[in-house]
């Protein structure tokens, strides 16, 4: 059986821009940073598709290698995509580098008379763009629906199988017995249009994922520092603290809070009033463990859980934040800070008890000159 590659371009087209305008509809409503990724790439398939289509036509000389491009420019528009699931961005020379190579190799391929022009730089950089693409997806973090897995697995497919159109074309060339039959451009299309359709629903519903997951970050973080807010710190924390007292161990609780603050927004301005919070919680970050909680407890006072730590530990641990926030910038304009430190025992323990004591020592450490530590039940 001889497959039309032209019909098989035009449904592929046709199935190319149908998607594009649900996802493109989808990302108005939502935003969703992959959503708008996976419509960019669907509308670079679709135009790429569209210029090979010119093959064969006195356009070819142009059409080809904008063909080749706007296809590979495609394959890293998915890449992109899958990379902002992880919340990281994509460089800029990294995302043009492949349509870059691309476009030089097919323009010194002779494209006005060669319909193959540029082949192997385009089947290689489609496999590396694809394959790029497989791995970010599968090394997010796995969601409830795990469907991320299964669109891994079919990117993955597709790396691989421009992976062998490159060696067969490399050894068979365009026009050999092997490359016709199971790597040419028809049925490239067909293998592409099924996938396509077949994991229409998959990028749906990962795309809502990721809009939940987005809406639960938001709903849990200080929109100023990234750090968890009070609601969120007071959930986990009551949960941390029940689970150390079931293994009988201990916690401590530091309220931190930031000396002359209204001085500092009065005279320098709330712009350096959010830099020096800005600047606090940077630091809590750099000097806290892993497996604590740091959370902006309101204004410009924080609560910082310390599972398992005792007092000298909790002094030693606000001391390195006062420490690495005094390291900070120069030109910021920072101010000191004053730390009250409760401990809860396994036969004590309670969350609201213990930032009640700790409130206490920070108000005594404040009434003894600020920027100082002070531990509940021992003397300033």
């Amino acid at each position: 059986m001889v497959l039309d590659t032209v019909t098989l371009r035009v449904s592929l087209g046709v199935v190319t821009l149908t998607l594009f305008l649900l996802f493109y509809s989808s990302f108005r409503r939502t935003r969703s940073r992959y959503s708008g990724w996976w419509s960019v790439a669907l509308l670079f398939f679709f135009t790429g598709n569209l210029a090979l289509l010119l093959n064969g036509t006195p356009h070819q000389a142009w059409a080809n290698p904008a063909g080749n491009v706007l296809l590979v420019t495609g394959a890293f528009s998915v890449w992109a995509g899958s990379r902002s699931l992880r919340l990281l961005r994509t460089p800029r020379w990294q995302f043009a580098a492949g349509p870059a190579f691309t476009a030089v190799a097919s323009l010194l391929d002779g494209p006005a008379s060669n319909s193959s022009a540029g082949g192997l730089a385009y089947l290689g950089m489609m496999t590396v763009g694809i394959a790029l693409a497989s791995r970010e997806l599968w090394l997010l973090k796995p969601g409830a629906s795990q469907v991320h897995r299964t669109i891994a697995v079919a990117a993955g497919f597709m790396a691989a199988y421009y992976c062998c159109r490159w060696v067969v074309y490399f050894v068979d060339g365009p026009l050999g017995p092997v490359f016709r039959t199971y790597f040419s451009p028809a049925m490239t299309s067909l293998i592409t249009l099924v996938l396509l359709v077949s994991v229409s629903y998959s990028m749906t519903a990962l795309s809502n994922e990721q809009l939940i997951n987005g809406l639960s970050e938001r709903a849990t973080r200080d929109g100023l520092t990234g750090l968890l807010n009070r609601l969120a710190f007071m959930e986990l924390a009551a949960e941390e603290i029940q689970r150390l007292k079931s293994k009988g161990s201990v916690a401590a609780l530091i309220l931190a809070d930031l000396d002359h603050f209204k001085t500092l927004n009065d005279v320098h301005g709330h712009t350096a009033g959010d830099a020096a919070i800005k600047a606090f919680a940077s630091a809590c970050l750099a000097s806290v463990r892993s497996t604590d909680l740091v959370a902006r407890y309101g204004g410009e006072e924080f609560v910082i859980l310390l599972p398992g730590a005792n007092l000298e530990s909790a002094k030693t641990i606000a001391a390195a934040i006062s420490r690495r926030l005094t390291d900070t910038n120069a030109e910021l304009v920072l101010p000191t800070v004053s730390y009250g430190v409760a401990l809860g025992t396994s036969a004590d323990a309670d969350l609201p008890g213990m930032i009640s004591a700790a409130d206490a020592a920070l108000y005594e450490a404040k009434a003894l000159g600020r920027d100082r530590v002070v531990c509940a039940g021992q003397p300033g």
